[in-house]
């Protein structure tokens, strides 16, 4: 059996706040996730042999380091699911750009043969297995617009505006993990509440420390300020500007520079996964 298609959005950040560490070494963090109406897109075709493979390669992505191949073993795993998959990725976001291609991806895996092998798995237990594979995979899996705490899994539901973003994708690639052992990153930003995001008393601790490190981020930074706040995804490499409509998102893209990659999407506070 093979599946329809399924959708794994990108997602924005749109502030990052650094508010501790743990003795575990991970960061307490606040931030707001929302999705975009763009992403990868999967394909599943159910095997019964158990094997869990890929259909087509994926670039810079080995198998043994595929979240999409692991979230599927995992799922196997804490069910005792008999059945396998052939995964086929449509990959439309870059690596290293602050998206949440690999954790959506895996999201979506989760999901579907959740779905596909007839589980019925409650998103609890999804969003739980998720975050074994990585801190964004359960808003990933749970699909709403998220006031985030913790290491990115306490999620509240919340509902910023959608407008039209410009994203943009530098040649460059950050390394989420050198961000977060960087020794200037600020560890100690303090707590806010949603007011002082909707007042605009927020901001993403990544951007000075990437902005040191990546001089294609900071000048895809700077370009996008032309046209209204630019802000950092994550941690990089990509910047978004909001645009209240698509026409004036798009002259902007069509005047980025040759060497960069952009997108326009709609800013969405519910996943695309959801409809399915």
């Amino acid at each position: 059996m093979t599946s329809p298609v399924w959708p794994a959005p990108a997602k924005l950040n749109l502030f990052l706040h650094i508010t501790g560490r743990r003795p575990d070494g991970y960061h307490e963090l606040q931030t707001v996730f929302q999705f975009l109406d763009h992403g990868d897109r999967l394909t599943f075709e159910v095997l019964r042999d158990g094997a869990v493979r890929r259909a087509n390669p994926v670039a810079g992505v080995a198998a043994g380091e595929d979240l999409v191949l692991r979230a599927a073993v995992l799922l196997q795993q804490h069910s005792g699911c008999a059945l396998g998959c052939s995964v086929q990725v449509d990959k439309h976001l870059p690596l290293g750009g602050g998206l949440g291609g690999g954790s959506s991806d895996a999201a979506t895996a989760l999901v579907a043969l959740n779905r596909l092998w007839r589980l019925e798995l409650p998103d609890d237990t999804l969003a739980q297995l998720g975050l074994t594979l990585g801190a964004d995979v359960p808003v990933f899996v749970r699909g709403f617009a998220a006031w985030a705490e913790g290491i990115g899994e306490r999620l509240s539901p919340v509902s910023p505006p959608e407008p039209w973003y410009l994203v943009v994708t530098p040649d460059c690639a950050v390394n989420t993990r050198e961000m977060y052992d960087a020794p200037d990153l600020p560890r100690a930003t303090p707590r806010i509440a949603w007011e002082d995001f909707v007042a605009g008393r927020a901001h993403n601790d990544f951007e000075p420390v990437v902005r040191k490190r990546y001089p294609p981020v900071a000048a895809a930074l700077d370009w996008a300020a032309r046209f209204g706040r630019a802000r950092l995804s994550g941690s990089g490499a990509s910047v978004f500007v909001d645009f209240a409509g698509r026409e004036g998102a798009e002259r902007a893209r069509a005047a980025l520079p040759p060497d960069w990659r952009g997108f326009v999407a709609r800013g969405l506070n519910r996943s695309p996964l959801c409809a399915l």
